[in-house]
């Protein structure tokens, strides 16, 4: 049996699935703990044994293998552009739809300050906008000084005024920073025009932030592009929800991707408001969105779960779960070993209760965030409704992908978090939608794969979406 491989290094595990495509089967799959400190392939290996352990075949016939990367932290930006709404925003969408971890964002001039901030946090890459084509060029001018002037020794993408991008791309090329120049992610107030730097963005991802992190070590064994995961993970939801050739898709959903660095929520909807009452503002929002929520880890940033969603509020969570009381205490330590603990799995019913609070807490923070919000405004005409961002009400299908779903414990109550709930009801979440879970936790193998076997990689997560 010739086998597809497909791989995940992950911050805290390396997963990797074995597909049989002429079959259209998931033969099995596995994980280790991720090695990315010393050799990523140390991790691999041992991944690959438990795989062949869990399929009983110590001779694994590989055809061909797939992967993805969001180890050491994936790939971290910073953005920086003109107007915060407007600019900043389409180059964040940008950065967060190539997989990209936003860690820093500014908009008008750098200031000595910022800069300084920026050597700090160290980033990947640095994304620079500013301006729709035609209008601010001062901003993005000063922007490139100011960044030429500065010890910053990362990749720049220059995404900004086509009037400002040749004299600012000269400043940089001539202060000898690695320059890439793309059409503007606004060319018009009301246009988005983020795939030229999505594009460049997983461009220089794969030819020099996995060298940079030691990903390379792989390369060869895997033979390919490596992309980074969240990347992997929207193009699965894409091809989920539009279906290919005679399969059908499920239509407009929404993924909610809870792992040990991060929760990642995609959705693939219009997200246009659903009376004609309703006012929408601000930039135009992209089909397929991804958030990042670098403080909602289950395991790096555990303990800061627990301060935004209150410890009261995961206790009760953990009460109406397993009718299961614990005292404040005693969750504080526990939590504390989590962030302090990363490779801790659950052994006891205390333990998987304690990561269902936390993960539904998760669930419900990071979709309030991802979701548009509506606000009433009055006028001396009367009084009007506004949306900022996507209207998700109307999403029918929410999935969660990552361990904590993988693991089957409470899926179903873990995704309900993300609703619509009625103590907040300008949030825009879904208000009836169907649950499924990855419980394979394969949603990754099927983005990696999507563009050469779409049809089949669909089928084969059709059968592992399990409703809960």
């Amino acid at each position: 049996m010739e086998l597809t491989l497909a791989v995940d290094f992950g911050s805290t595990f390396t997963k990797v699935a074995a597909l049989d495509l002429k079959n259209e089967q998931l033969v099995g799959i596995a994980k280790a703990p991720s090695t990315v400190d010393t050799n990523v392939m140390v991790g691999l290996q041992d991944a690959i044994r438990s795989l062949q352990e869990k399929i009983g075949n110590n001779e694994l016939n590989i055809k061909q293998v797939f992967s993805c990367s969001s180890a050491a932290g994936g790939l971290r930006m910073v953005v920086a552009g003109l107007v915060n709404e407007l600019t900043t925003k389409a180059a964040r969408e940008a950065a967060l739809g190539a997989g990209a971890k936003v860690i820093g964002t500014y908009s008008y001039g750098l200031s000595l300050d910022d800069l300084k901030d920026i050597e700090l946090i160290a980033p990947d890459l640095i994304l620079l906008t500013g301006g729709t084509d035609g209008g601010n060029t001062k901003v993005m001018l000063h922007n490139a000084s100011a960044i030429g002037a500065s010890s910053l020794d990362v990749p720049i993408i220059l995404a900004g005024n086509k009037m400002a991008a040749e004299a600012a791309q000269s400043i940089l090329k001539n202060a000898g920073k690695y320059v890439v120049s793309v059409e503007n992610v606004l060319p018009e107030l009301d246009r988005l025009n983020i795939e030229p730097a999505r594009a460049s963005i997983r461009e220089i991802f794969m030819e020099r932030i996995i060298r940079a992190k030691g990903i390379d070590k792989a390369q060869e064994f895997v033979g390919r592009t490596i992309l980074p995961t969240p990347m992997a993970i929207l193009k699965g939801a894409a091809l989920l929800s539009h279906g290919s050739g005679d399969e059908e898709g499920l239509g407009e959903l929404m993924v909610i991707d809870i792992g040990g660095a991060t929760t990642d929520v995609f959705s693939v909807a219009y997200g246009h408001p659903s009376s004609p009452g309703v006012i929408f503002k601000g930039l135009p929002e992209p089909y397929e969105k991804r958030t990042v929520e670098g403080d909602l880890g289950l395991r790096y940033n555990a303990l800061t779960i627990l301060d935004t969603a209150g410890k009261e509020k995961i206790i009760h969570k953990i009460e109406t779960v397993g009718g299961y009381s614990i005292q404040i205490k005693k969750l504080e330590e526990a939590v504390h070993n989590l962030s302090a603990r990363v490779n801790t799995v659950p052994a006891s019913k205390e333990d998987f209760l304690i990561d269902v609070g936390l993960a539904s807490s998760a669930a419900e923070i990071a979709a309030g965030r991802h979701a548009g919000k509506i606000e009433e405004i009055y006028y001396p005409t009367g009084k009007v409704i506004v949306q900022y961002g996507k209207n998700l009400t109307g999403i029918k299908h929410i999935i969660g992908t990552g361990g904590i779903f993988a693991s089957g414990k409470e899926p179903r109550r873990i995704l309900e978090s993300a609703c619509f709930d009625e103590k907040t009801p300008d949030s825009l979440r879904p208000m009836n939608p169907n649950f499924y879970v990855d419980e394979c936790y394969i949603l990754y193998a099927v983005g990696l794969l999507a563009e050469e076997y779409p049809s089949t990689v669909l089928k084969i997560i059709k059968k592992h979406l399990r409703k809960v």
